[in-house]
C-alpha cells in the first residue's frame, strides 16, 4: 500500500512536521485501551519518508513521554523531539516542583542533539477539569526558564486563553530570543497578528482548518509566519471540515481491526504523511502554488528549529 501513497505533490516537495505524537498508543495498535492490530510505527515512518517528510519533531507532553520518545528518535537522524509539560498535565509539577523541573533539565541535557524545542507548554482553558488556571499559569511560566537556559524555541499550546497566554510571553520576552511557534492555531486573526508581532510563528494543521472562519483567518496569515504540522494521530482533515474541499492527495484507509494488514493506513488516525493535505488546503485558500508555499514553510521551520543546517 505504501506504493500507492507517492503523490505528485510529495515527489517534488519536502516537509518538516513540527508536531507528531508518535508515542501515542494508536501507533502500537491500541485504541481506548483495547488492542486492535500489531504495532505499526515503522510503517507509519516509512510512509512519511516516502511521502516527502524530511524531518519530524515528536511532541513530548509530560516527563513520562521522554523515555519512549528518545527510544524512537535515537537511531534516526530525521527524528527530533520537544521536552516539556502540556498545560493539562501541569499538576505533575505540584508534588515536587523543583524535582520535576530538574528532571526536565536532565532529559534535555542527556539528549541535547535531539531536543529542538521546549514544550508542549502553554495554557488550555477548555480543559480546566484536568488542571486549574493558576497551576497552568505558574508552570507555563516556569518552563520558559528552560527555553532561556538552553537557548531553545518554544512549542506552544493555547486554547481559549489568549490574553493570559500572551501576557505571560510578553513579560518574559527579554529571556526568549528564540521565540517559538503556537501550534494547532485556531484563534482569531487579531490573535495571530499579535503573536506574529511578538516574533512567534503559527502552526497550522487540520484542526486549524475546520470552519470557514478558520479558513478566512489562515488565508490572511503571512506565509513567512506559517509552519506545517499534523498533530498525529489527531487533527486529520475530515470530509466534514471546510478545508476538505481543497484536498487533492488521497490516502486509502482500512478499519483498524477488521481489515488491518502491515502497511495499512487506519481510518480516523492521522499520520505525518498527511501533511501534504494541510499544504493543499493552504494553497487553495491562498490561491498560490503549493510548491511555492511548501518551500517557504520548510524554510521557516528550518530557520527556527534547525538553524545550524539553514534552509537547505
Amino acid at each position: 500500500m505504501e506504493r500507492l501513497l507517492a503523490t505528485n505533490i510529495s515527489k517534488i516537495m519536502k516537509f518538516i512536521d513540527i508536531g507528531a505524537n508518535l508515542t501515542d498508543p494508536m501507533y502500537k495498535g491500541i485504541y481506548n485501551g483495547s488492542a486492535k492490530h500489531e504495532p505499526d510505527l515503522p510503517h507509519v515512518l516509512e510512509r512519511s519518508w516516502t511521502g516527502g517528510l524530511d524531518k519530524i519533531i515528536i511532541t513530548v507532553g509530560t516527563l513520562a513521554d521522554c523515555a519512549p520518545t528518545f527510544e524512537i528518535v535515537k537511531n534516526d537522524e530525521r527524528l527530533f523531539a520537544t521536552v516539556g509539560c502540556h498545560p493539562t498535565r501541569c499538576g505533575e509539577f505540584v508534588p515536587d516542583p523543583e524535582g520535576y523541573f530538574a528532571s526536565l533539565c536532565q532529559q534535555i541535557e542527556q539528549h541535547r542533539e535531539k531536543v529542538v524545542a521546549i514544550g508542549e507548554c502553554g495554557l488550555d482553558y477548555d480543559r480546566l477539569q484536568f488542571c486549574d488556571k493558576a497551576i497552568q499559569q505558574q508552570y507555563f511560566e516556569k518552563q520558559l526558564e528552560l527555553a532561556a537556559r538552553y537557548d531553545l524555541p518554544l512549542f506552544l499550546h493555547c486554547r481559549n486563553a489568549h490574553d493570559d497566554f500572551a501576557a505571560i510571553l510578553r513579560r518574559n520576552r527579554d529571556k526568549l530570543p528564540r521565540r517559538g511557534v503556537v501550534h494547532t492555531f485556531d484563534g482569531s486573526l487579531e490573535a495571530a497578528e499579535a503573536l506574529i508581532a511578538d516574533g512567534y510563528a503559527i502552526g497550522i494543521n487540520g484542526c486549524s482548518l475546520k470552519t470557514e472562519e478558520n479558513l478566512s483567518v489562515a488565508a490572511k496569515i503571512p506565509d513567512e509566519s506559517i509552519m506545517l504540522e499534523t498533530d498525529s494521530p489527531w487533527c486529520e482533515i475530515r470530509p466534514s471540515h471546510a478545508g476538505s474541499k481543497y484536498v487533492r492527495s488521497k490516502y486509502p484507509t482500512v478499519k483498524k481491526k477488521e481489515k488491518w494488514e502491515a502497511g495499512s493506513l487506519i481510518a480516523g488516525r492521522c499520520e505525518p504523511v498527511m501533511i501534504s493535505q494541510v499544504l493543499e488546503v493552504l494553497a487553495g485558500i491562498k490561491g498560490k502554488p503549493a510548491a511555492e508555499l511548501a518551500d517557504q514553510y520548510y524554510k521557516n521551520t528550518a530557520k527556527m528549529f534547525f538553524p545550524a543546517k539553514g534552509s537547505d
